[in-house]
């Protein structure tokens, strides 16, 4: 990791901060989030760190800050800002950086895909100990042994048992649809897995660039399907494109620069009363597969007014559709 102006590691930097927060107990961190942010629920702009891991806490907090953006959607989890095993030092070190910026943390994205799994437990406790209210989950795959139905069954009682933990922890775990042929690529089978259960701990982190790619038209019956399982959205845009070999697949591009009917999804969004924190991906260049060299300082300077664009066009149609409060 990077600290403005020194270059410092990872290691380097959270030891120097290291005794400072690890002194400030779980529920101190939770009541200076509910102090500054009364609510968890609304559509709180978040920005998925993501394309953002050459920055340390405090400076990622400071670039998104003077972004405009209300909040970060941190990545905890193998290679993220946060590492899982790391997760009770580490995550309450980026929530009080965050803070001190004016930003919400309701959401992070973790890997996880079973309650029993490594580290599982620690993370879904420290951000409940720490105000967060939402967590993403990993992927799952099909089995071509058992075939999609058999598949499907054979999860049903792993969401069950997430479902369970995060009830104990009061926190919502979402699994994301994704473009492709993994689990929650088409939605519907997300309705399979999680119709029996109960949406205010266990749902569908909603993505639309990725269920206008899957879903062509259909994508709206999808969403009315999953929207009481809805409870926090992902934001990007995409156009067809052709790659060396001439294959087609969807291009991220810019918020309403591609082929997103976002009038269409707000509509609904309305509708269906979807709500809880927005996150914000930035999947195309400069932030991700780009080719320029840049001082680190150039770098934040393009990457601050690159994503105030899709900032600010997200929060233009919230208002249009009166979904900010």
């Amino acid at each position: 990791m990077k600290h403005s102006g020194n270059r410092i590691t990872r290691r380097g930097f959270i030891t120097s901060v290291a005794a400072a927060g690890a002194a400030i107990p779980f529920s101190k961190f939770n009541a200076i989030n509910q102090a500054q942010q009364p609510s968890v629920s609304g559509r709180f702009i978040h920005i998925f760190s993501k394309p953002l891991q050459w920055l340390d806490y405090d400076s990622l907090a400071e670039l998104l800050a003077e972004a405009g953006a209300e909040g970060i959607d941190l990545t905890v989890r193998p290679g993220g800002h946060v590492l899982p095993e790391n997760v009770k030092r580490d995550l309450p070190l980026a929530v009080k950086a965050a803070q001190k910026r004016g930003l919400r943390t309701d959401m992070i994205v973790t890997a996880i895909t079973g309650a029993d799994e490594q580290y599982a437990e620690d993370i879904i406790a420290t951000a409940s100990d720490l105000g967060i209210k939402f967590y993403r989950l990993g992927y799952l795959n099909y089995d071509e042994k058992s075939g999609v139905w058999g598949t499907l069954q054979k999860y049903k009682p792993l969401m069950k048992k997430l479902e369970e933990r995060n009830r104990k922890y009061n926190i919502h775990g979402a699994y994301q649809n994704h473009y492709g042929t993994r689990v929650g690529g088409p939605v519907w089978d997300l309705y399979e897995l999680l119709k029996d259960l109960d949406p205010q701990y266990i749902g569908c982190q909603y993505d639309v660039r990725h269920a206008v790619a899957e879903g062509g038209s259909s994508w709206v019956n999808g969403l009315k399907l999953i929207a009481p399982y809805v409870k926090c959205t992902d934001i990007k845009d995409f156009k067809w494109s052709q790659n060396a070999k001439g294959r087609w697949a969807p291009e991220s591009v810019p918020v309403g620069t591609g082929m997103v009917n976002f009038d269409e999804y707000f509509k609904i969004v309305r509708n269906f009363n979807i709500d809880g924190p927005i996150s914000i991906h930035l999947e195309y260049p400069p932030f991700e597969r780009s080719n320029i060299q840049m001082s680190d300082t150039e770098k934040r300077k393009l990457f601050i007014t690159e994503m105030r664009k899709d900032i600010d066009a997200v929060k233009t149609m919230l208002n249009k559709y009166q979904l900010r409060s």
